[in-house]
């Protein structure tokens, strides 16, 4: 349970901002959005799966330099060289 004692001299306000942050870093507003709806338990593997990614990425972004994304890529598809118009101008 979280709680927060209103120090002398501090507006409810602060202490309010005081108490959002502890729930925050707690976790409190994730599960209870989390328990808002019925999740399948594939999808809820499936977010996990990507957050777990994410903060792995968010690491190696944050200590090698050099980093260079998730490995395998798509190959982007080639341009089709554009074909001229009948009639247009020649270069």
């Amino acid at each position: 349970m979280i709680k927060v004692q209103v120090r002398p001299n501090e507006s409810l306000e602060a202490a309010l901002r005081r108490f959002k942050r502890q729930c925050n870093f707690k976790g409190v507003f994730r599960i209870a959005k989390a328990q808002s709806w019925h999740e399948k338990r594939s999808d809820r593997r499936r977010r996990e799966r990507r957050e777990r990614l994410r903060t792995i990425l968010k690491a190696a972004r944050k200590n090698d330099p050099n980093f260079r994304g998730r490995g395998k890529q798509r190959p982007r598809p080639k341009a089709k060289p554009k074909r001229a118009k009948p009639g247009g101008r020649r270069h």
